[in-house]
């Protein structure tokens, strides 16, 4: 794939206009309150592994709808906490998979909680605990139509919910720090990761990698790679349908819950990637922290990689970036 987006000068000063609806705040609002209506419900139970450096449990918590979403909670073992936390969430049609499989995380010092997501895990990896319960209206195949003529339906209005709840469970876990926890993700787990950064408070860092579910418009106009055509597909055959979709599509949109956020954060991009083409990307990190002014911010560029997202790569980048974030009482150097 060779270069296909804007030049890199022209996207590090990318700054489209956003098509925020007037009561983006309002709906998520409601949505979360809705959401910490119901208990918590946090269910920790220890699973042997067969690995003796790390503790894990197999974890269940109430996401969206007091709906059970599973998890992994993976930590050093013996560690005296408090530990601060990393929240890691899965790329598009994932599953958690074995416990054995991340052990990045907690090798490095965190709690690690993998978050399994909604419906999905049965197109790469080992496979997914978690069934979404909810319906939806006509879609095509995948995730991205399923409620799009409607916000409240969306299927991402559920899955970011989750996500937003997942801090909540790992702030709850014993031996866990409350004030340093940090969300992870690449593709699809990168885009939850920065609704996240909208959505909850207090975060010490987020970590977005390659992100999804941002800049809808822009996405569907450049790329016919999955799973933005998903879009483009559904569109084609509903006619008509546009304008309401792409209403939808705005209260998903992470490039608009980036603009709340506050914590420190750390993106990747790649320059060849045709799945989160790069104006996508800087849509969402040249806004991420306006509203708050958040100046600790950094993407990592690579020039000639697709939707890798940096990979091991990355990861040390991470785990040096995020060191002096979660130190406690430590500060960025």
């Amino acid at each position: 794939m060779p270069l296909f987006d804007l030049p890199r000068a022209e996207l590090e000063a990318y700054l489209p206009v956003l098509d925020e609806p007037d009561d983006f705040d309002e709906f998520w609002r409601g949505t979360l309150a809705e959401a910490r209506s119901h208990d918590l419900a946090l269910r920790l139970e220890p699973v042997d592994t067969g690995l003796t450096l790390v503790e894990t449990h197999d974890v269940t918590f109430a996401g969206y709808g007091g709906h059970p979403i599973k998890g992994w909670l993976t930590r050093p073992a013996g560690a005296a906490g408090p530990l601060p936390a990393v929240v890691e969430l899965i790329g598009y049609g994932g599953g958690r998979g074995f416990a054995h499989e991340r052990l990045g995380w907690a090798a490095a010092g965190y709690a690690h909680l993998l978050m399994d997501t909604r419906g999905q895990g049965s197109v790469w990896g080992s496979g997914g605990d978690t069934p979404d319960p909810v319906g939806s209206g006509p879609a095509g195949p995948g995730f991205l139509t399923r409620g799009i003529l409607d916000p409240a339906e969306s299927y991402y209005r559920r899955v970011m919910t989750d996500a937003a709840r997942a801090v909540d469970a790992i702030r709850a876990v014993p031996g866990v720090d409350p004030a340093r926890v940090s969300v992870v993700g690449a593709s699809q787990g990168g885009g939850l990761a920065l609704a996240v950064a909208g959505l909850v408070d207090d975060l010490a860092a987020v970590m977005a990698d390659v992100p999804f579910l941002c800049h809808y418009r822009r996405a569907v106009e450049i790329t016919d790679a999955d799973p933005y055509a998903e879009i483009t597909r559904y569109l084609s055959v509903h006619r008509g349908a546009e304008e309401q979709a792409f209403r939808t599509l705005s209260y998903i949109d992470s490039a608009h819950h980036a603009r709340r956020a506050s914590a420190p954060t750390l993106f990747s991009v790649a320059l060849m990637d045709p799945v989160c083409p790069p104006s996508t990307v800087y849509a969402a990190y040249n806004r991420y922290g306006e509203l708050a002014g958040v100046e600790d911010k950094e993407i990592v560029v690579y020039p000639f990689n697709q939707h890798e997202g940096g990979q091991g790569f990355q990861f040390s980048r991470q785990v040096a970036w995020l060191a002096p974030r979660t130190a406690p009482g430590g500060s960025p150097s």
